[in-house]
């Protein structure tokens, strides 16, 4: 049970970030070669509930149901289930340098994605999604069996083992990618991060995993703030530090994979998204983990709106051109400006 100080926060700001979540999606959905109005916006994606049945255009339905919808509901998913691993990754080693792939996982994913793409015969899957997703949770747990000696898992041995596995990795990425022919680019195009070609399968594929792990996540949120004194002080106040370490390892190791083998390797939306709710609602974890999960679905919903226009409006009715880019490019872009930014003005600190 939450206390009433603290539950009246949490709905308070889900409530907030949940109204600019809608508002993103709806403004995202408006923009594109054909600009459709919010009200026409609304309607249609109303009209997919099959509870109502508004007269809209049958061109304008399908390109929100069809087209647009996919892809900013699964940019919606992969920014809540990045942000909300990489906060518990940056609880988890107390460092807000943390994200979702410092033990491997997105390399890992890489690595079964590029080979599904460059060597299809040798991948029993006919889709890029399962490899990914494989590679993704194998070298999880292959890091943390790695670390783990007598029953202990120290948060150092585990962050050495996931660099070095993550080296490995690369190479072996760099191997085949140079063997991999006419795949190449579309090899590159995934390890970039993208959502161009977004489904609603791509949906159904990653949103039961996402909201189920996070939900068990959240249960875990007390013991996330006792782990922030230190596991000497957890054990003390009753907590299983090494099972629960397991736990949450496990469980933001298949929430990232989740999102990662959907999207490709969209970076600083774990690091970035959850440094941010830090600063602003504090390192409780109780508020923190759904206000970063919320806050991280805007993000990557308002940056890939910007991946994909080629004219990008602006206030006054001015427009400026934008390439059209993979979304990891663009979170980078917009990611690494700002955190160097937080570090001049000494707004990133240990947790």
């Amino acid at each position: 049970m939450l206390a009433p100080g603290v539950s009246g926060r949490v709905i308070t700001w889900c409530l907030a970030l949940a109204v600019l979540l809608v508002g993103t999606v709806i403004g995202s959905a408006m923009l594109g070669s054909v600009r459709i109005d919010p009200l026409t916006v609304s309607k249609a994606v109303l009209n997919l509930t099959g509870f109502v049945a508004y007269d809209v255009p049958s061109a304008h339905q399908t390109i929100i149901a069809d087209v647009r919808l996919p892809r900013i509901a699964l940019a919606a998913i992969v920014g809540f289930a990045l942000a909300a691993a990489g906060t518990v990754m940056q609880g988890f080693f107390r460092n807000p340098l943390a994200d979702p792939s410092i033990i491997g996982v997105s390399t890992g994913a890489a690595a079964g994605a590029v080979a599904a793409i460059a060597f299809p015969a040798l991948v029993p899957f006919s889709s890029v999604h399962i490899p990914a997703f494989v590679g993704a949770v194998g070298t999880a747990f292959f890091v943390y069996a790695v670390a783990t000696e007598g029953g202990r898992t120290p948060v150092a041995t585990l962050l050495l083992a996931g660099v070095a596995i993550q080296a490995f990795l690369g190479a072996v990425i760099s191997y085949m990618l140079v063997h991999s022919g006419e795949s190449l680019r579309e090899a590159v195009v995934w390890m970039m991060g993208h959502l161009h070609r977004s489904s609603w399968n791509d949906v159904t594929f990653a949103l039961p995993v996402t909201l189920v792990g996070v939900a068990i996540l959240g249960a875990y949120t007390r013991e996330m703030n006792v782990l922030l004194l230190g596991e000497e002080d957890a054990h003390h106040l009753g907590v299983d530090v090494e099972r629960t370490k397991l736990l949450l390892l496990a469980l933001a190791s298949i929430v990232t994979a989740a999102g990662v083998a959907v999207a490709g390797v969209i970076g600083f939306v774990g690091l970035i998204v959850p440094h941010i709710m830090r600063l602003v609602v504090g390192p409780d974890h109780r508020i923190l983990l759904p206000t970063s999960a919320l806050a991280g679905a805007s993000f990557l919903v308002a940056t890939d709106t910007i991946a994909r226009l080629d004219v990008l409006p602006l206030p006054f009715g001015l427009e400026v051109g934008t390439p059209i880019v993979p979304v990891g490019i663009v979170t980078a872009a917009l990611g690494a400006p700002f955190f160097l930014y937080l570090l001049t003005k000494r707004e990133v600190h240990a947790l």
